[in-house]
């Protein structure tokens, strides 16, 4: 193993010993100005107190109708070039700001990768597709990404997205629609090409039908990106998309890696707890490592 993989897990271990905070990081709008697709106001946006049963140590925003990209860069001569744009979880209702997307961004940073959290719109509009606005802004935030390589000291050419359960199906739907932009051209950043160079969904959601089968909307083809897939074998959402969309780009001949823990439920970030659902990181950064993403 090299040395980049043997660091991986303590820098892991580092950072959940601290407190992951956005506030003091640098904010790039997705959209110049009026936001496409809006139709009337939702109000502020604000974070949501925790319901019955649900934990109490996540951050859920919601009300989200300003999409942005929060700015995460490792230490200077720690940067690798690749960058990952990041897409919390929440069933396009909520964000799960920090467990599945400021802690992501900052291990992403231990291992040298820029991250950039995505805010996307959430909840989900009345009488919209529950993808609908937020591929709008999966779409732009890649090409807005892409645009600024030079600028962000990142590869053009090693720009991928991890995304978790909503964020993850948003994920794989930025992967399989990049060639149909889903809202008219605004300005040149959007001759920019939206495609991701890799992806990472985690438990990814709404992927499969009820037969197991990936849905249409989801079929991979050649040009579709290569993934890597974390999910727990008690998760009762993304099981059968995972399995799914994995079968679907071998057929493709697309490379896929499927990491499947035996316990861990669903929203299990990269926490550390009791199942091993926990380790997925590492196995996630020598996939990188693998792919030559951590140049």
């Amino acid at each position: 193993m090299s040395a980049k993989r043997t660091s991986v897990v303590p820098s892991l271990l580092i950072f959940i010993c601290g407190a992951a905070s956005a506030a003091d990081r640098p904010v790039i709008d997705v959209w110049p100005g009026k936001v496409p697709g809006e139709t009337k106001e939702i109000g502020p946006e604000e974070l949501r107190p925790p319901q019955a049963k649900q934990r109490a140590d996540v951050q859920r925003l919601t009300n989200v109708s300003k999409p942005t990209l929060t700015l995460f860069q490792p230490a200077e001569g720690k940067r690798n070039g690749a960058a990952v744009v990041v897409c919390p979880g929440g069933g396009y209702s909520i964000l799960a700001w920090d467990l599945e997307g400021t802690e992501v961004a900052e291990w992403l940073n231990s291992i040298g990768v820029t991250a950039l959290v995505l805010k996307y719109r959430v909840p989900r509009r009345e009488g919209d597709a529950a993808n609908k606005l937020p591929l709008m802004d999966a779409q732009r935030a890649m090409s807005v990404v892409r645009s600024k390589a030079s600028e962000l000291g990142i590869d053009p050419r090693r720009i991928g997205m991890l995304g978790f359960s909503a964020g993850g199906n948003l994920t794989v739907a930025t992967c399989s629609k990049f060639n149909e932009r889903q809202y008219d051209k605004i300005d040149a950043i959007d001759d920019v090409s939206c495609r991701p160079d890799f992806a990472a969904p985690v438990y990814p959601a709404y992927l499969a039908d009820n037969n197991g089968v990936v849905k249409p909307e989801y079929q991979p083809t050649k040009d579709t990106p290569p993934m890597f897939f974390a999910f727990a074998m008690d998760d009762r959402v993304a099981v059968d998309g995972s399995f799914a969309m994995a079968k679907a780009l071998k057929n493709a001949g697309i490379p896929a890696e499927l990491h499947m823990y035996d316990s861990g439920g669903h929203g299990f970030g990269l926490r550390t707890s009791e199942n091993p659902c926990h380790t997925w990181p590492a196995r996630c950064a020598e996939w990188m490592e693998h792919r030559g993403l951590l140049k």
